[in-house]
């Protein structure tokens, strides 16, 4: 039977390696978590969060999910971001997407994949929105890349619709939302040039009055 013992041989090298570089980082670990920084990413395991923007842990806090949506009936996906904005009171939210996603290539599609169609719809909705920009993009991995970067636009307005992020705004905090994306072909992020820093920055009807309170 195979097992994971490995792992733990890995781990414990990784400990120590940790630990030789510097004796007290797992106490100062331990002690608290400071991250300036929520990741708002995809679940593909090709784009790890802390390796990608060369962060030791403690330093981001994350949340991951297929093809990193940020829907607004996800609780899970909200109580992360109450808890960063609120708590840990992190001053950049991230939401990165990346080329090559599973998940905007499936939503391209019709094929019936069970349960995860349901995931999937809120990423046709997307397509379907920018259909007539996409449709006009002949070749297939170029026309799925912009998909996958209109979805992080998407979502970083998605981040600022919540009466988490608007109410953070109205109590004066310091607080941007960014669209990044990754390259899996030469391990780069690229912005995509969507930062947010206030509710004046989305549209009207999105916009929450006494956010303050």
């Amino acid at each position: 039977m195979d097992t994971i013992h490995h792992l733990f041989n890995n781990n414990r090298a990784w400990a120590q390696a940790m630990i030789n570089k510097d004796p007290e980082y797992f106490h100062r670990l331990a002690a608290q978590q400071a991250p300036d920084y929520l990741w708002i990413g995809c679940s593909d395991s090709r784009v790890p969060a802390n390796q990608v923007i060369g962060l030791d842990p403690g330093e981001v806090f994350v949340h991951r999910n297929i093809a990193n949506l940020v829907v607004h009936t996800d609780l899970n996906c909200l109580s992360v971001l109450q808890y960063a904005v609120e708590v840990l009171g992190v001053e950049h939210i991230i939401v990165c997407g990346h080329d090559h996603c599973g998940g905007c290539h499936a939503a391209m599609d019709t094929v019936d994949r069970g349960l995860i169609d349901n995931w999937l719809r809120h990423l046709r909705d997307i397509y379907l929105k920018h259909r007539d920009h996409l449709d006009a993009i002949t070749a297939l991995e170029e026309r799925l890349t912009r998909f996958c970067q209109l979805n992080v636009i998407e979502q970083v307005y998605n981040v600022c619709h919540t009466t988490i992020v608007q109410r953070a705004w109205g109590r004066g905090q310091n607080l941007l939302v960014h669209g990044v994306f990754y390259s899996l072909d030469d391990g780069l992020l690229r912005d995509l040039a969507v930062s947010i820093d206030s509710a004046d920055a989305i549209s009207k009807v999105h916009r929450l009055v006494d956010t303050h309170r």
